[in-house]
């Protein structure tokens, strides 16, 4: 058996399908939870897209703000089922496989993170550049790339750092 002490602090590589059974599980079901609370949200953007080609202003777009909504609708539907594939996962891949699925069950998440920020910008620019102008669309664009990067990848990283982010912390647990 394996010291479980420190098994939540432990890459999922290094963690054994048998003997780390529990932690692998418990892992798994958090980011099954995780899943239930952006999944709903990337299913109404893709609803909302679906359904936008039949409103009608959809005509009034040039070239360019039909390959920004081909690439929203494309990074939505990716998005998807980038999401949902943990989920299939645990009902189809082998149960044993415990590490597996939840090393590739973070990767497709990340993925699907990825492209539901590409969707939100793509849309974003189309609307605000037909609504509005194509200079505030790429000012708009550049925004939420920037914002993404900061939130949802810089920050993250930041807080996870031994001194969470704040120089001067011993790093000592709370």
């Amino acid at each position: 058996m394996t010291d479980r002490s420190g098994d939540s602090e432990r890459d999922p590589s290094e963690l054994d399908d048998v003997d780390d059974r529990e932690e692998l599980r418990q892992r798994y079901y958090g980011l099954l939870q995780e899943l239930r609370v952006v999944l709903p949200g990337v299913q109404v953007l893709m609803a909302f897209l679906l359904t936008t080609p039949f409103a009608s202003g959809f005509g009034d777009l040039d070239d360019a703000g039909r390959a920004a909504y081909f690439v929203a609708l494309m990074s939505a539907l990716g998005s998807i089922i980038c999401l949902l594939t943990p989920t299939v996962f645990h009902r189809v891949a082998d149960r044993t496989a415990r590490g597996a699925r939840i090393e590739w069950g973070v990767r497709m998440t990340l993925s699907g993170v990825a492209l539901l920020a590409l969707a939100l910008t793509s849309a974003a620019w189309c609307i605000v550049r037909l609504v509005y102008s194509t200079a505030l669309a790429h000012v708009v664009a550049v925004a939420a790339v920037v914002m993404f990067v900061g939130v949802w990848v810089i920050l993250p990283l930041a807080v996870g750092r031994p001194d969470g982010g704040q120089s001067g912390n011993d790093g000592s647990p709370d």
